[in-house]
């Protein structure tokens, strides 16, 4: 069997080991034209033009990743490895500003990230997906199903979402303060580098390697500031409990009972309550970094509920 030479120029950034990974998979074939094309090049045109860059792998059903704020499709790279290997086809965008996409100088509130999402969807026409999200990734798969349907989407996996709804009102107590977000953003603003050192230790835990950390932190640092700051905007003020109750499909939300910056208890567990047809799953100890701290266990829990 033979690699398509251009799926190993578009996957040129997994590096030697998830090429070597990849050598034993073919591309998934297109009923159409438009879809093959669509998939022989890495961008994705969003509607106000920008482009979306998109990382496309393996064949069989497919599973589309949402990544967590400030976070390049880069962070799912051993799991799309290990899921091609298990017959899926795995598709990753960066988020418009971060990675390879275009930084356009508008487009990062939330419906607009939606739209985003969904010309990936219908140009590569994924259907019968698994969408799975991390963190802010969270409010964009909620907001898809509950505005698109589950036409092409299947089952979502949600893992330490920061959902439903971050700001403290009359009728969401277990928010935090609006004074306190905004002291937060105003300290990321005066010097983000600091703040992400700051918050680096609870994020992961004791024994994540160096190398993990360093790579984690140059993907923070590497986004420009204004994007970071748009995108944490377009999460922190909105309300997606309406939506979780639009969701119909199965669901699995993982979550870390010492998630700091997502705490379990307003978050995770919340989200699951709102979905009619939810389970949560708690790994003991686990951070916000599950999806990289618990690596393992997540791609089983994951096959497991895929499978079931």
């Amino acid at each position: 069997m033979k690699l398509d030479r251009r799926q190993v120029i578009r996957s040129a950034a997994w590096g030697a080991a998830a090429l070597t990974q990849a050598t034993s998979i073919l591309p998934q074939s297109e009923s159409n034209e438009t879809q093959r094309a669509a998939r022989s090049q890495p961008f994705i045109t969003a509607r106000d033009g920008t482009r979306l860059f998109v990382q496309d792998w393996g064949s069989g059903r497919p599973i589309i990743f949402l990544s967590a704020w400030t976070f390049q499709s880069n962070v799912w790279g051993h799991h799309m490895a290990a899921l091609t290997a298990h017959g899926f086809r795995c598709v990753a965008p960066d988020r418009r500003g971060h990675g390879r996409s275009d930084a356009s100088a508008t487009g990062y509130d939330l419906d607009t990230l939606v739209d985003d999402v969904s010309r990936i969807m219908d140009q590569l026409d994924l259907r019968d997906a698994v969408l799975v999200a991390h963190s802010m990734g969270s409010f964009e798969a909620v907001r898809y199903l509950a505005s698109h349907g589950s036409s092409r989407v299947a089952r979502l996996v949600m893992a330490a979402p920061s959902t439903p709804f971050s700001t403290r009102t009359a009728d969401n107590p277990e928010g935090w303060p609006a004074e306190a977000i905004e002291a937060q953003t105003q300290l990321i603003a005066r010097d983000f580098p600091r703040w992400i050192e700051q918050n680096e230790g609870p994020f992961f835990t004791p024994d994540t390697s160096q190398g993990t950390r360093t790579w984690i932190k140059n993907m923070m640092t590497s986004l420009s500031l204004p994007v970071a700051l748009a995108t944490r905007s377009a999460t922190l003020a909105v309300d997606v409990r309406p939506d979780l109750a639009k969701i119909s499909c199965p669901t699995l939300i993982v979550h870390g009972d010492k998630d700091v910056s997502a705490p379990i208890a307003v978050t995770g567990a919340r989200t699951a309550r709102l979905i009619r047809n939810a389970k949560l799953i708690v790994y003991p100890d686990a951070p916000h970094g599950i999806i990289l701290t618990h690596q393992e266990r997540f791609l089983s829990d994951l096959l497991t509920f895929i499978k079931a």
